[in-house]
């Protein structure tokens, strides 16, 4: 599901040559990553790295939690997999040019979130008010 969710985003982009790694860690893990990249001394759910990328070309990264999404999952009621999927789908829909700073930002990316979930028969639990952005 992780691959196809991936490869279903750049296609929708355009992007039609990418190399996208995604790897899944600790908070452990990703702490360190967090600080050490965007000065944020604190675990996350997932980073997204855009290394380079052309008009129709992308190499990126998506780094997810695992512990997190394993934290998280009963909060929203599914399974930690598909808290996984969510961050995995967040990370890429920023590696292709989503944003999620401002309110507007935000609800664009719960859509496109909702949109790629659907495709997996899954529906967000999440209340968009209620929980901050990925």
């Amino acid at each position: 599901r992780i691959r196809r969710a991936v490869e279903m985003i750049l296609e929708d982009a355009g992007i039609r040559e990418a190399e996208i790694s995604v790897a899944v860690v600790d908070d452990l893990t990703i702490h360190a990553l967090n600080r050490q990249f965007l000065s944020h001394d604190e675990p996350t759910d997932v980073l997204s790295f855009v290394l380079e990328q052309g008009e129709a070309s992308l190499e990126g990264e998506v780094i997810v939690s695992a512990d997190t999404a394993r934290a998280s999952a009963p909060e929203y009621g599914w399974e930690p997999v598909d808290e996984l999927l969510l961050y995995v789908i967040h990370g890429t829909l920023h590696l292709v040019g989503g944003l999620d700073a401002t309110p507007e930002e935000q609800a664009d990316m719960r859509a496109g979130e909702r949109e790629y979930l659907a495709r997996f028969g899954l529906e967000p639990c999440y209340d968009d008010l209620g929980k901050e952005s990925l």
